[in-house]
């Protein structure tokens, strides 16, 4: 058991660095060369570096010391471990790759694929029960007490403050909407990197006809079924509602097929964000 723990230990590591590298990438050939502040540490930190001429990963080593000591009163020196390995790894990887040519000098292009990147390594980190340091740390201390808010809507509202300042510091408001363009990008491709495209339709149905429709659903579908016992307020019938949880690209199929048995079915089709259990996710693992 104990080697088993340490092979997975390792792999973890292997993982956070990978995470580090795809991140340094996004920051030292996309954003920084392009002086987009996509917001968070590393946001300030491009912002004073093209100000001061001091490396950009330094900079986000430097900044992150006063937030690492918070995050060993909030989180245990266990948890900061992986995050200052995470963030010392970081740090490295932009000032490495800051070294070289920027892959483009065209800024819509450095938003998307840097904002993209960035998540990319963001997610993984994440996933890996770790931050890259900074407001990664706050975000994850916020998330521990509004577990309602997702991670990409709170950079996202952290990040905007970093983007105006962007405009201000280095008076090019096109680039600061190109940095904002990026944090869209970032938040929108980190949710989906931690929480997976896990949306799903939620249907109620209420029909003469369960029996048929229920097994129409299990066996072309092969989604879970329930019977929700009901009874009609007015008329006082019983009768048994149908309830299931279906990936999204299956909801028009399994309108068809309540169609098709009862046209007089009463259907309530609405969104479920997320899905715990079997097909889904786990409600073991931490909330991110």
């Amino acid at each position: 058991m104990k080697k088993h723990h340490g092979v997975k230990r390792v792999l973890d590591y292997v993982v956070m660095t990978l995470s580090a590298a795809t991140y340094g990438i996004a920051i030292g050939l996309f954003q920084d060369p392009n002086m987009l502040a996509p917001g968070g540490v590393a946001g300030i930190s491009i912002i004073i570096s093209h100000l001061t001429h001091i490396q950009t990963g330094t900079l986000v080593l430097l900044m992150n010391i006063p937030i690492f000591l918070f995050g060993l009163w909030k989180f245990g020196f266990r948890f900061m471990i992986s995050t200052i390995y995470s963030t010392f790894m970081a740090s490295m990887f932009i000032n490495f790759f800051g070294r070289y040519p920027a892959v483009t000098d065209e800024p819509l292009l450095a938003a998307l694929v840097g904002g993209s990147l960035s998540a990319v390594g963001l997610g993984m980190t994440f996933r890996m029960g770790s931050t890259t340091g900074g407001t990664d740390i706050i975000i994850k201390y916020l998330r521990q007490k509004m577990p309602y808010l997702k991670t990409g809507i709170l950079m996202l509202a952290m990040d905007v403050t970093v983007v105006t300042a962007s405009a201000i510091v280095f008076g090019d408001l096109e680039r600061a909407l190109y940095a904002g363009i990026s944090v869209g990008v970032t938040s929108f491709v980190l949710d989906l990197v931690l929480y997976g495209r896990d949306g799903a339709k939620l249907i109620y149905i209420i029909s003469d006809h369960p029996g048929e429709i229920a097994k129409r659903l299990l066996d072309e579908l092969d989604v879970g079924v329930t019977y929700l016992e009901g009874a009609g307020a007015y008329s006082g019938k019983e009768k048994q509602v149908i309830f299931c949880v279906l990936r999204k690209p299956l909801s028009p199929r399994a309108e068809e097929i309540v169609k098709e048995e009862d046209s007089q079915a009463f259907m309530i089709v609405t969104n479920a964000t997320e899905i715990y259990g079997e097909g889904y996710k786990s409600y073991f693992g931490e909330k991110l």
